[in-house]
């Protein structure tokens, strides 16, 4: 779904520094800018919400609310995001641009079910909070659920600047909302998320609407047996269960959290430093887009052309040696980009939680999640090579692994105290980057025979 690679190779073939300048914020902004600006709206939402004299405890309950929401629903929805990208994608390829639509609304149809149901169990049975409280949230999560999946076109889109457009747009409505509503207290804080949330899935499903046209509405083609795969419906589960499982440990352990609304807890701790984190990565993800949407991809296109149109072997060759230039180029510049970001907010954390007003106790946690996140940039670009080179059982054990070693050795760190946390979730990243390394070496050198010998059978 490279249309986004097309624009970014556009806006650089002006070559010059103000072009490159224009692809990179670009790419940071569609690469990061769903998890990012949500994330930094949320917060503008909880500062808005104590200016106004909202309790603290209330506003605390809000953001652990919406954390919730925003991992049950990456949990659920993480395996539809791949197995669904991976049928729109073959439908691109066969030019089948008629069945993307009705099998998208079919797709939403089942996930807005099996929210809804999941979510009137859940929260029937483990919440005694105010019916109104249970219903934003339910709402919310349905929204969520089906936004994820939406999401999944914006690399597909062309027109950029209307995505960038759809998203000032949502999260200002969120915070102008929040404000508007305060008075509502939680359920106007709740009804401000639904609101800002539900603006970018019904301007997201109106712009996919006007590209892909369809003579059906609903179709359920992507359930057919020879379009199932499986092991991207565990993959995507494994990875974002490997995302989160160090938090929901730390969570549910009562010595490093404490309840905060109904059965939801959280952990001070252990948030606030790999928060504020995450926005560190915008950089190395404006170079991942980058460097895989157009070198990368452009190699790869051009490789694989070449297979199937049945040049030379010694073509092959040189374009397999680009490609795997391409790919070594992009991962160093992605680790130099992302490394200069963390030697700058190590030289300047101090003063920027000084400035936010958290206490410098946090700073060793700090670092080290800064350094877990800038390396799961480079995991993830690993596995965009690995999809592009359809190894999906190597992606699978990767995020089985990145999920069974994060849960373990987040366990081993809350056994040897403090000093330890966060270690878990970095070195389980750690290990998977250098095993991928490995298996992506082994991949490129095995290239031409398993492409052969997988399309002679």
């Amino acid at each position: 779904m490279a249309g986004i690679g097309f624009e970014l190779r556009k806006i650089l073939s002006r070559d010059s520094y103000t072009a490159t300048l224009h692809a990179y914020v670009y790419a940071g902004l569609i690469s990061s800018g769903p998890w990012v600006l949500s994330i930094i709206s949320v917060m503008l939402v909880g500062i808005i919400s104590l200016g106004l004299l909202l309790p603290n405890v209330l506003v605390g309950q809000f953001l652990v609310t919406v954390t919730y929401l925003m991992a049950t629903s990456l949990i659920l929805t993480g395996g539809l995001q791949l197995f669904f990208t991976r049928f729109v994608s073959d439908r691109l390829f066969e030019k089948k641009y008629d069945q993307i639509l009705p099998n998208l609304l079919g797709i939403l149809l089942l996930v807005t079910i099996a929210a809804g149901v999941l979510g009137i169990i859940v929260l029937g049975l483990l919440f005694d909070q105010p019916l109104i409280y249970r219903v934003l949230v339910l709402s919310n999560f349905v929204v969520l659920c089906n936004l994820w999946l939406v999401i999944i076109f914006l690399s597909g889109m062309k027109a950029y600047n209307r995505i960038l457009l759809v998203m000032l747009v949502g999260y200002t409505l969120m915070v102008a909302s929040a404000y508007l509503l305060s008075f509502l207290q939680m359920p106007g804080l709740l009804l401000a998320l639904l609101i800002g949330h539900s603006t970018l899935l019904f301007l997201f499903l109106y712009d996919i609407l006007r590209e892909y046209r369809a003579e059906k509405l609903i179709a359920f083609d992507f359930l057919q047996r020879r379009q199932v795969f499986l092991s991207l419906l565990a993959t995507g589960f494994f990875y974002n269960c490997g995302i989160w499982i160090d938090k929901f440990l730390f969570w549910f352990n009562p010595g490093t959290s404490h309840a905060i609304v109904g059965p939801l807890r959280a952990s001070i701790l252990y948030d606030l430093p790999i928060f504020l984190a995450y926005l560190a990565i915008i950089p190395g993800m404006a170079v991942f887009l980058v460097r895989i949407e157009t070198d990368f991809a452009e190699w790869y296109d051009r490789l694989f052309r070449a297979i199937r149109d049945g040049e030379t072997l010694q073509h092959i060759g040189q374009l397999k040696t680009e490609m795997t230039l391409s790919i070594r180029q992009g991962l160093l510049e992605i680790c130099k980009v992302q490394g200069l970001t963390v030697v700058l907010l190590f030289l300047f954390a101090p003063r920027l939680l000084e400035w936010l007003g958290i206490s410098s106790y946090y700073l060793p946690l700090f670092y080290i999640d800064l350094i877990g996140v800038s390396i799961q940039v480079v995991f993830m670009a690993l596995l965009n090579v690995f999809f592009y080179l359809d190894k999906r059982t190597v992606v699978l054990e990767l995020c089985v692994l990145f999920a069974v070693l994060n849960g373990a050795l987040t366990l081993l760190s809350m056994y040897l105290g403090p000093s330890f946390f966060g270690y878990g979730f970095t070195l389980s990243l750690l290990i998977c980057v250098l095993l991928g390394l490995h298996r992506l070496s082994t991949a490129l050198q095995d290239l031409e025979y398993d492409t052969f010998m997988l399309s002679s059978r």
